[in-house]
C-alpha cells in the first residue's frame, strides 16, 4: 500500500466498528526489505512476516499494493508471498485477499490470468449481486463500493474454474467479490476499507507523482458532490464497509465457534 500507517488506521478502524473484540496484527514482507534498512514507520506498526506467528490468527487479511503493472514474478517477495499462501491454505482460517492482494492469491491458488484494464477503474460504483454470499447479508440493492484499479482478472478463467464462483461485479461487469468454493477465500476487489477522503488522496498522489500527465490521469467518478471542482467528497459506501466487515469478522467467529 502507498500510506502504510493510513492503511493500517482504516483497517483498525473497520474491523472494530461492531462491539466485537479485534486484535490486528500487521506484518512486512522480509524480501521487501532484504538489501535495505526497514523504515522507522514500518517498524513501528508491523512486525516481520513470521509463519509461526500466522499460525496463531483466528483470519488473515492480505491488503492490496500498487502492483497492477507488474508481473507477479517480478514482484520482490513474491516468493515469500508463496510460501504464505501455502502455510494460509493449510490452516483453514478465514481469508480476505483485497485488490492487488486478491489478483496475486487467484493467481496463485487457481491460476488466474491478471489482465491490464484500458483505463483505470477508479470511482464509486454500483454493484449487482450474482450470486449469494454470507458477506453481502444485509446490503441493499445496487450497494456502491470504491474501486481504483488498473488490472482486473480474467472472467472467462474465473467463470470456468469449478473451485470459484463470482458473487458480485459492478454494473460494468468489473469484480466485486469473488469466492472459493473449497477453502474459506474471499478476493475483494473493491477498496471498502478506504474512508471519505480515501479516492482524493489516491489521485492527488498520482497528480504528484507524474504531473505531466495531468491532463491523462483518471479522476474518481460518481464521488464529489462538485465534480468538476473535485469538492465535497460523499461517503456513499459506508454502510457497505459496515456491513461486509462485519458479515466477515461474523465468519472468523464462526469458524471459532466450530472449531
Amino acid at each position: 500500500m502507498h500510506d502504510k500507517v493510513d492503511t493500517k488506521k482504516r483497517f483498525d478502524y473497520v474491523l472494530s466498528q461492531n462491539n466485537f473484540s479485534i486484535k490486528a496484527t500487521y506484518f512486512y514482507p522480509k524480501m521487501h526489505y532484504k538489501n535495505r534498512r526497514v523504515p522507522e514507520e514500518v517498524q513501528e506498526i508491523a512486525q516481520p512476516l513470521e509463519l509461526a506467528e500466522i499460525e496463531k490468527m483466528d483470519g488473515f487479511i492480505i491488503t492490496g499494493a500498487p502492483l497492477e503493472k507488474l508481473e507477479f514474478l517480478d514482484i520482490t517477495y513474491w516468493e515469500e508471498l508463496q510460501e504464505l499462501f501455502d502455510f494460509l491454505k493449510k490452516l483453514k482460517i478465514p481469508q480476505l485477499y483485497v485488490c492487488w492482494g486478491a489478483m496475486a492469491a487467484a493467481n496463485y491458488y487457481y491460476g488466474i490470468e491478471k489482465q491490464m484494464l484500458t483505463d483505470k477503474l477508479f470511482g464509486i460504483f454500483e454493484q449487482e449481486v450474482c450470486e449469494k454470499s454470507t458477506l453481502l447479508k444485509g446490503l441493499p440493492v445496487n450497494f456502491k463500493a470504491p474501486h481504483a484499479r488498473y488490472a482486473e482478472l480474467n472472467h472467462e478463467q474465473i467463470s470456468k474454474n469449478v473451485n470459484l464462483e463470482i458473487k458480485a461485479v459492478t454494473k460494468s461487469g468489473h469484480l466485486f467479490l469473488v469466492e472459493s468454493k473449497v477453502a474459506p477465500q474471499s478476493f475483494l476487489f473493491a477498496h471498502l476499507e478506504y474512508g471519505k477522503d480515501a479516492l482524493t488522496k489516491e489521485y492527488q498522489r498520482e497528480l504528484a507523482a507524474y504531473p505531466e500527465k495531468k491532463d491523462l490521469l483518471a479522476k474518481p467518478k460518481n464521488y464529489y458532490g462538485d465534480y468538476l471542482n473535485m469538492e465535497n467528497p460523499i461517503f456513499s459506501w459506508e454502510m457497505t464497509q459496515n456491513l461486509f466487515f462485519k458479515n466477515w469478522i461474523g465468519q472468523i467467529k464462526d469458524n471459532i465457534d466450530i472449531g
